[in-house]
């Protein structure tokens, strides 16, 4: 689904929010509906864990606070890379400290965001994560092209293969500079 602002961000699939407020989940959710996604909730960490291990691999994201009831964002993080390597999540804090961002991206935290944080700072989230995603599966995508095609070919397609390779990795590049620049 395309987005009034014309971003799509169906690749991302379906995202979980974790907080104990209900005034931030209600606003999340509506702000993440808004543009097109669909929303699980959790109002504590023990949930969130039991929604994660129940249907793995259904969250492409994870968007939940670090202080929780029951199991903190922590756990929630564990949980999410234990069943699902490639779910990215997004820990989001008021207590923000060094040793819990260090710890965060230590297990494997996409972005670490301190409350108040504005709606625009999560967007650019969402399109960095959607680009990536794009991009892997474009990666697969020629991979297996690649592949397939001239699975026991002579030496003449090697160069050719190269010039691919080549051309491929100058894109990523440029991608990848053009997200570092947001």
């Amino acid at each position: 689904m395309t987005t009034p602002t014309g971003e799509d961000f169906s690749v991302i699939g379906e995202l979980l929010v974790v907080d104990d407020d209900p005034d931030i989940r209600e606003l999340l959710v509506e702000h993440f509906h808004g543009l097109g996604l669909r929303v699980a909730t959790a109002a504590d960490g023990r949930a969130a864990v039991a929604a994660i291990e129940r249907s793995p691999g259904q969250f492409n994201l994870i968007l939940t606070d670090l202080q929780l009831p029951g199991a903190d964002g922590l756990a929630v993080l564990r949980a999410a890379k234990r069943v699902h390597p490639a779910c990215n999540v997004v820990i989001i804090t008021g207590y923000a400290s060094l040793d819990s961002a260090i710890e965060a991206v230590r297990l494997g935290a996409y972005d670490y965001l301190t409350k108040p944080f504005s709606l625009g700072q999560l967007d650019v989230i969402l399109a960095r994560i959607r680009d990536r995603q794009a991009l892997e599966f474009e990666n697969r995508q020629l991979t297996k092209k690649v592949g397939d095609r001239d699975h026991g070919a002579s030496s003449t397609s090697i160069p050719a293969r190269l010039n691919e390779i080549e051309a491929r990795l100058e894109r990523i590049e440029q991608l990848l500079q053009d997200i570092a620049r947001r």
